[in-house]
């Protein structure tokens, strides 16, 4: 049976700072993409890391709710 985390365990803290660097980074992809209006190779790009850091955050959170789910929740 897989082990119960907290929010202290070092997994968790892992995941949490993980999903956080994540979501923060998709406040400033706005920006970017409108520094790089007029390059469409790099705004494609800018695009495709928005979409990286999107799927990282959704997937932290995904692992996060498995980690916790054996004590109801974090805490």
């Amino acid at each position: 049976m897989a082990e119960s985390h907290t929010p202290a365990d070092d997994i968790v803290y892992d995941l949490v700072s993980i999903q956080y660097h994540a979501l923060k980074g998709a406040e400033a992809y706005a920006k970017y993409a409108e520094d790089a209006e007029d390059h469409d190779d790099v705004a494609e790009f800018i695009e495709q890391v928005r979409k990286e850091d999107a799927y990282r955050a959704v997937r932290c959170h995904e692992l996060l709710g498995r980690l916790t789910a054996q004590r109801g929740g974090i805490g």
